[in-house]
């Protein structure tokens, strides 16, 4: 199926509907309805029928034999493919590790390392919040907890986010990954 930037697509095995915003190759970038920017291979798509055409045709045998056969010849070419759990991954990492955040600590006190620490979080979380960026992971070490602990009260002052230990596969014990809500209504 050959797709162009505006057409309007439904996601194959998902419940999502969408408009092409960009193509690159064999990747479409769509702009779901709740406004988020996801990338999906060609094959994963199929054309939404517009107002003016007949719906059946959108549903009908030989429409889904084309489908089904172009899925499957697409299938053969075996191109590498992006797995689902890694489209998702966070887009966005903070190391509040207090060297990655200044080049020499001499003469702070850990209050003011800390203070530092949690600048950086809070300015990053508000910068994530305004270019509605979906998910960031903070990553502040293991140590005595003391930061992991002011990270959680600063993530619980915001109505917008729900927040949870990072992939520990990845990160181990010392990383927070703050999934933030782009839709919330505001009162």
């Amino acid at each position: 199926m050959i797709f162009e930037v505006g057409d309007k697509v439904l996601v194959l095995d998902e419940a999502m509907t969408g408009i092409v915003k960009k193509i690159v190759g064999n990747t479409i970038s769509i702009e779901t309805d709740d406004g988020f920017l996801l990338d999906f291979e060609s094959n994963e798509l199929v054309k939404r029928a517009s107002k003016g055409s007949i719906k059946n045709d959108l549903f009908s045998h030989a429409s889904a034999a084309t489908a089904l056969k172009e899925k499957e010849q697409f299938a053969k070419r075996k191109q590498a493919k992006t797995r689902p759990k890694d489209r998702f991954e966070p887009t966005m990492e903070v190391d509040l590790h207090i060297n990655q955040l200044v080049k020499s600590s001499k003469g702070m006190s850990n209050h003011d390392m800390l203070t530092l620490q949690l600048e950086t979080a809070r300015r990053q979380l508000d910068f994530a919040i305004s270019k509605r960026i979906q998910k960031i992971v903070f990553i502040h070490g293991v140590g005595e907890g003391v930061l992991k602990i002011e990270l959680e009260y600063l993530f619980a002052k915001y109505d917008n986010v729900k927040f949870y230990d990072a992939n520990y596969q990845k990160y181990g014990l010392g990383a927070t990954e703050v999934y933030i809500y782009q839709n919330v209504p505001t009162g």
